[in-house]
Order: structure tokens, then C-alpha cells, then sequence
């Protein structure tokens, strides 16, 4: 049995048999519907079914979709099922164009923490590519896989700046970055993802982050600096103690550009002499808001925290809709591992 799918937003159609994903079906006739991990953990691909119904294989939700989620009808096309004729609701990103492959050159490479790896690359002149501030590119390795990094910057010209996690073991972070120099070439495809800012919704905004999940947060506030219409931001950025902050300046120099700006910083692991928050990011939101039901939420990070604040938002009033989340999914053991005993 076959059933007919709309997009509302593209105004597209096409068919989905009753044993293949939404997800599946859409791109196997060619429609672009926003995914990325395809197996129901980063949310990517999260769509509102305004008519219709959809099931899960195992009758278990994925990873990614919360039970309040669902009651409000979303789903996760990579894994629902449709059930019946559907009409469904998904934001399709920012302009950008089709990622493409290019081979990009190292400009500069530091540390901004013995764990954290600044890396600049220059794309090549005349390249062509369009992205929107809270993306990712994939670092293509020589044998064709690849590791998924923000840009840490709004588009400025042909440089692209990527803060990077350094993995005790990891085959790219010790291995292969650990030995690149400047004048080197990287192999980089591009743009994919879709946080970005939503100026239609146009309320204060929290914005919450663990670890290098600042990157995409960082490169969203900074296409906002000077902007007389941008509401009220809190930034909260989750880290184990205070040698894993960086970029501190440049953050608190936010203030003087930004209509209303609070940065929160929320360590975990924090020395005696720590002054500050302590704890975790969603429990530090919980602690300064009882009511979010007129605020937007921002949050990327490890897949733990986004999950448990997208509950702790909820439970204050935040409308699902107004959720927007960046989960990163690891991709390999070391990574996973590490991201485990944060």
C-alpha cells in the first residue's frame, strides 16, 4: 500500500509505501526534506503532521523525539511510517546552497585549550558556496569517512573557522589534525544542517550549549551583533571546570552589540575559588526561569544535555515549536566515550 505525502512549506508530493521511512520515500523521488543521522538521534528531520498518522517500526520512539513531542503530533521522518495520507510541516532551513565538495587550505591551526583545536580554512576563490550561520561541513578523510564540525563564524568571505574537540584517541583529532600545518589541503563538503535563527519568531531567546556545541551558538550571536531588532539573549555554556573556557573577550565584548546580552557560564567540575555557576546548563535554566512560554530555545551540545533540557524548557512553558536543537551524535567509540564522563 502506497500513501501520498505533502509538504507544506515546498508545496511537493510524493509517494511512501507502508515498509519504507518518510524520510526514505522523500529523497528516494528527489525532495530535499532536512535529515542528517538518519537513524533517529539528532532530530534533524523532525516535521509537525498536521493531517494524518505515522507509526514507528518498534513501536518505540526514537531517540531524538520526546513524549511531549509527540503528543503534539511531531515526528521523525527518518523513522515514521506513514499510516495513512499525511500533510506535514517542516522548516527547510536557511538559504543556502546544495552541499558540494571542495578542497579547502589550512590557514591557521591552535589550541584555544589543551582540548579544544582552532582551525581555519580558506575555501578556494570563486567557490560559490551559501550557508547560514549555525551550520556544519563534513572534513572528508582519505578513506571517505568523515567527522561533522559548526562553523564558528557567520560567512565572511572564503574563510571558514571550526572549533574542534580534542579526542583522547580519536583517529582525526590525534592522528590527522594533530600533524596538519598550514598550506595544507583538507577535503570538505558543505553546507548541511538546519539550526539557524528563526527571526519570525521574534521573542527573548536562550540560547544553551555544552562543550564545542558553542560553535554554531557562537556564529548565530555574532550574525546578530549590531542588529537594533535582535530580543534579549541569554547564553549559558556548560564546561567541567575553568580552564575549558575560551574565548571569554570575545563573548563578554557581546554586550556593547547586542540589544539585551547575559552570558551564564555553568561549570560542573568547578575549583573552590569559582565564583560562578555551578552544575549543569538546563538545571542553571531551570533555576532563572519559571515561565519560557514567550521565549525561543537554543541548544546544542552532547546528545544528554539537549534531551534533558528540551524536558526541563518544557516543563516551564516553552512551545515545542519554538525548540530548535543541534545534537551532536558522535560517530565514533573515543568520541562517544568522552562525551559519556563529561
Amino acid at each position: 500500500m502506497a500513501y501520498q505525502v505533502t509538504w507544506m512549506q515546498t508545496k511537493q508530493s510524493f509517494e511512501v509505501h507502508a515498509d519504507e521511512s518518510v524520510l526514505d520515500a522523500a529523497l528516494r523521488q528527489g525532495v530535499e526534506f532536512p535529515h542528517e543521522c538518519t537513524f533517529g538521534g539528532c532530530g534533524t528531520c523532525r516535521m509537525k503532521v498536521e493531517t494524518g498518522s505515522i507509526a514507528y517500526p518498534d513501536g518505540e520512539l526514537p531517540l531524538a523525539m520526546s513524549e511531549e513531542e509527540h503528543a503534539e503530533g511531531y515526528a521523525l521522518a527518518c523513522q515514521a511510517r506513514a499510516q495513512s495520507d499525511l500533510v506535514v510541516s517542516a522548516d527547510n532551513g536557511p538559504k543556502c546552497t546544495a552541499p558540494r565538495r571542495l578542497s579547502a587550505t589550512v590557514a591557521e591551526l591552535f589550541m584555544h585549550t589543551p582540548d579544544v583545536y582552532h582551525l581555519a580554512i580558506d575555501l578556494p576563490e570563486g567557490h560559490g558556496v551559501e550557508y547560514g550561520a549555525g551550520q556544519y561541513l563534513n572534513l572528508v578523510l582519505p578513506d571517505g569517512e568523515h567527522r561533522s564540525f559548526s562553523m564558528s563564524a557567520p560567512p565572511a568571505g572564503d574563510r571558514i573557522t571550526l572549533q574542534i574537540r580534542k579526542i583522547k584517541g580519536g583517529r582525526f583529532t590525534e592522528e590527522i589534525l594533530a600533524g596538519t600545518k598550514p598550506g595544507d589541503q583538507l577535503e570538505v563538503e558543505m553546507p548541511h544542517g538546519t539550526f539557524y535563527y528563526h527571526d519570525k519568531d521574534y521573542q527573548p531567546m536562550i540560547f544553551a550549549a555544552t562543550g564545542t556545541g558553542f560553535a554554531p551558538i557562537k556564529a548565530i550571536i555574532e550574525s546578530l551583533l549590531d542588529d537594533e531588532d535582535c530580543p534579549p539573549i541569554h547564553f549559558y555554556w556548560g564546561m567541567r571546570d575553568e580552564g575549558d573556557l575560551y574565548l571569554l573577550d570575545e563573548i563578554n565584548s557581546w554586550a556593547g552589540r547586542l540589544y539585551e546580552f547575559t552570558f551564564i557560564p555553568v561549570l560542573s567540575r568547578a575549583s573552590d575559588g569559582w565564583t560562578g555557576r555551578r552544575g549543569y546548563v538546563q538545571d542553571a535554566i531551570a533555576e532563572d526561569f519559571a515561565d519560557l512560554s514567550e521565549h525561543s530555545i537554543y541548544l546544542c551540545g552532547s546528545p544528554h544535555m539537549v534531551q534533558d533540557a528540551k524536558v526541563v524548557v518544557g516543563m516551564a512553558g516553552a512551545a515545542l515549536n519554538k525548540i530548535y536543537s543541534d545534537s551532536f551524535v558522535f560517530q565514533n567509540a573515543a568520541a562517544t566515550i568522552a562525551e559519556l564522563n563529561e
